[in-house]
């Protein structure tokens, strides 16, 4: 079980910052938020919930984890804390001379970023099965990972060390979106993202010459299911472009 945050639109710095070091490290090593609820570690839900940094696990239920990340017990503690430069977590010191809450999560993101790295380099080549269901996997992390640092310029004040955290999240995205749409399997979204980058097109020429909303476009390449009338239109275009 978890504990909720008070607020869902406020993002406290620590939370945000182990629950993302807590996905990244859960990527690492490939185990599924499936595989967590039908050990009983946690349910998928409250999983989602703590790796978004909306809400906090209970003591037992952070001792699994602990265990399961193969981390030291009171590592997800010491990440909310400010975790030490040891860790295995590896989320850097807090900057002693900032106390702003914007880069602090601005720090988790990067962090969290980083640790993506080695799941990136042991992803399998374009022509193995098992590269579009991984690097998808790696793409939802980083959308996650957006998310956070996207809230936190519209709840505080934007910091460039936030906007750093942006730029390293979306650059990663780029790349392994382009490398994504190499697949004999890509998903629709992906294709489509580098089929209008290729072309320079923004979001909105994009739904303009599919002849559908820039909602369509934006839920395509977010992987969120769209309407078939708008798959088939998306297809049509993404021929057009190729």
């Amino acid at each position: 079980m978890t504990t909720p945050a008070d607020d869902d639109t406020i993002v406290d710095p620590g939370m945000a910052r182990a629950g993302a070091a807590a996905a990244a490290r859960r990527r690492e090593l490939d185990i599924s938020q499936r595989s967590l609820a039908a050990d009983g570690i946690i349910n998928a839900g409250a999983l989602i919930s703590f790796e978004k940094g909306r809400s906090w696990p209970r003591d037992k239920t952070r001792a699994k984890l602990e265990e399961v990340l193969r981390w030291p017990p009171g590592t997800i503690n010491r990440l909310r804390a400010d975790a030490p430069d040891d860790d295995r977590a590896e989320v850097p010191r807090r900057a002693q001379a900032s106390g702003d809450e914007g880069s602090l999560i601005a720090e988790a993101v990067v962090a969290a970023v980083n640790a993506l790295g080695s799941t990136i380099d042991a992803l399998p080549a374009v022509d193995d099965p098992d590269f579009t269901p991984r690097i998808t996997a790696i793409l939802s992390d980083l959308r996650q990972l957006e998310a956070v640092a996207a809230r936190a310029t519209r709840i505080g004040r934007v910091t460039p060390a936030l906007i750093r955290a942006l730029s390293a999240v979306r650059r990663r995205m780029d790349e392994l979106t382009m490398r994504a749409a190499m697949g004999e399997h890509a998903s629709l979204g992906q294709r489509l993202y580098a089929a209008r980058r290729t072309a320079n097109l923004t979001i909105g020429e994009t739904a303009q010459a599919a002849g559908v909303t820039e909602d369509v476009i934006a839920a395509a390449e977010s992987e969120q299911p769209v309407p078939a009338s708008a798959v088939r239109a998306i297809e049509a275009l993404i021929g057009q472009l190729d």
